[in-house]
């Protein structure tokens, strides 16, 4: 799968390239989008929102505007803000990959095409949900699952299942004002969950594997 893997790694240097250029233009409200987050009214909550959506392309600091949500719509609320804005990210970079996949089509063979999508029809959902809290590489799974035979549903349900963990914590970080002290302590709790998310699914591949197999 070597050409398949190139694609994959041109996609991801591509967001980086994009993330860094925007990053040097220096634009106020992706360095810093607090100003524009002070109150919670309906047009703060769709900005949010809005901003976790264009994290697929853009460098948002999504961490700060999900304790952004938690501090001005509660732990509820401001979950459930962070979970359609991530998710609603995850699918626009799936989106993204349905358009592309033509264009890998021609780049890579049928042999190698068809590998992908056996993998990616396999274990793409559990990758969507591990990869939510890294960014780039979960836009760039998001994208790459794209072009697979994986449904929009199964997509949807990973993305939503995967963002529900950070926007949960960042959530009660920002309601009990405790952004500043414990950012770095739930992006690891973030990437704890995330790995029990893996390691269930895993075990729950192998079992249903084992069941399906013929007993002797």
């Amino acid at each position: 799968m070597k050409r398949y893997t190139i694609v994959m790694g041109a996609v991801f240097a591509f967001l980086l390239v994009l993330f860094l250029v925007v990053e040097v233009t220096g634009v106020p409200l992706l360095k810093d989008p607090s100003p524009w987050l002070g109150s919670g009214s309906m047009m703060v909550a769709l900005l949010g929102s809005g901003l976790l959506v264009a994290d697929v392309v853009l460098p948002v600091p999504s961490s700060a505007v999900m304790v952004a949500h938690g501090a001005l719509f509660g732990v509820v609320g401001g979950t459930l803000l962070s979970v359609g804005g991530s998710t609603g990210a995850a699918l626009v970079g799936f989106s993204l990959g349905r358009r592309g996949g033509p264009l890998l089509a021609r780049l890579v063979s049928p042999e190698e095409r068809a590998r992908a999508d056996h993998i990616l029809s396999r274990w793409g959902s559990l990758a969507i949900v591990v990869t939510r809290p890294v960014p780039l590489l979960a836009e760039t799974v998001a994208i790459m699952a794209g072009t697979s035979p994986l449904g929009w549903r199964q997509a949807a349900l990973a993305a939503l299942l995967g963002s529900l963990p950070p926007a949960l914590l960042y959530a009660l970080s920002g309601a009990t004002a405790t952004a500043l002290t414990s950012g770095v302590l739930v992006f690891g709790l973030v990437l704890l969950v995330a790995g029990i998310f893996w390691l269930v699914g895993y075990v729950a591949e192998v079992y249903l594997l084992e069941k399906r197999e013929p007993r002797s």
